[in-house]
């Protein structure tokens, strides 16, 4: 089992949304944090620090003084332990900066979606450990430093590096383990589905998860990729506490049972946009492809059909290559190009 150093140095390798907030509350339990970001975030930081928000009413604020951002690669030669926490689409590029910098003992944790990207690291860092990890919560960067926690969940990481999930527990981040960290990222990626749903109906995510229609074309989206992923023998772990099979028909419920079983396994507050959305908003490209694409790709190799992924994947370019932000979609005009 690999182990990790006394008073590690963590370096944030993306402070973006999850980047600045797992950073944030790791500075929070006392930990060295350091932040690898662009420019504009580390503008923000220094006016305005870090303010921490969590759904149920809690906040936390870090000073400017205590925050030691960087924009360029070299601070990862400082890391002992380095969260890659970068959009898939800069996956490779993060890899071959830590390829180049990092100390070669260097623990490194992919907490990013999709479910390739631990992989792609692994191929590129030199021989460096890669840990696998998940979040399952959303976060919100809403400005004037705030970061802001929507949903609930526990970190997952691959079990084996000894110390490692004390040391990201830092309250209130709970963290698990897991030996089948290919499960736990499917299971999670039946539930990022929504991301692209979000984005596309421009609605904050608690209305648009509470009205029925949309809830009913996500779990058409889950019932296609859980019959990809049996074709290709794969059993994904659940997100949530009910089997993935379960889930769909749980989606399909009206919306007063929907609300009562749901309000037991999952918080979301009014705040909660995905990540996605926030993508569209802000011009940038979104993690498409290593969702709804992922499906496809795995459907293509079996000879399966996904033309619902194929649709919203199509429907999310289209909103990119516009360039205005979520199209404000209702579920009919997205069922009608099926």
């Amino acid at each position: 089992m690999t182990s990790i150093p006394d008073r590690p140095t963590l370096v944030i390798a993306g402070a973006g949304s999850i980047g600045c907030y797992l950073g944030g509350r790791l500075l929070q339990a006392g930990h060295r944090v350091k932040f690898l970001g662009r420019e504009r975030i580390k503008q923000d930081l220094a006016t305005n620090g870090l303010l921490l928000t969590h759904f149920d009413g809690s906040e936390h604020r870090i000073s400017p003084g205590e925050i030691d951002m960087s924009v360029v690669p070299e601070v990862l030669s400082q890391g002992d332990i380095i969260l890659v926490t970068v959009k898939s689409g800069a996956t490779e590029a993060m890899a071959a900066d830590i390829a180049r910098h990092a100390k070669p003992d260097a623990v490194i944790v992919s907490f990013q979606n999709g479910v390739t990207n631990a992989d792609k690291l692994a191929k590129a860092v030199g021989g460096r450990r890669v840990v696998a990890g998940m979040v399952p919560f959303n976060v919100a960067q809403l400005g004037n430093g705030r970061f802001h926690q929507g949903t609930s969940g526990a970190l997952v990481i691959a079990a084996g590096t000894d110390g490692l999930r004390d040391l990201l527990a830092a309250p209130p981040l709970e963290v698990d383990e897991s030996d089948d960290m290919p499960a736990v990222m499917w299971g999670k990626l039946l539930l990022n589905l929504n991301n692209a749903l979000n984005a596309l109906s421009g609605l904050p995510l608690k209305q648009q998860i509470e009205d029925r229609a949309w809830r009913r074309l996500l779990a058409d989206q889950m019932a296609e990729t859980l019959g990809v992923l049996s074709a290709a023998e794969i059993k994904p772990h659940s997100a949530m506490p009910l089997p993935p099979p379960i889930v769909p028909h749980m989606m399909r419920l009206p919306t007063p049972v929907f609300k009562i079983v749901a309000a037991r396994m999952l918080k979301i507050d009014p705040l909660a946009r995905s990540s996605m959305w926030e993508d569209l908003q802000n011009g940038r490209k979104t993690e498409i492809d290593e969702l709804q694409g992922a499906v496809i790709k795995l459907a293509e190799q079996h000879d399966r059909p996904a033309p619902i992924c194929a649709r919203i994947s199509h429907l999310v370019r289209e909103a990119e290559s516009a360039g205005s932000g979520s199209p404000d979609l209702e579920v009919a005009a997205i069922r009608a190009g099926l």
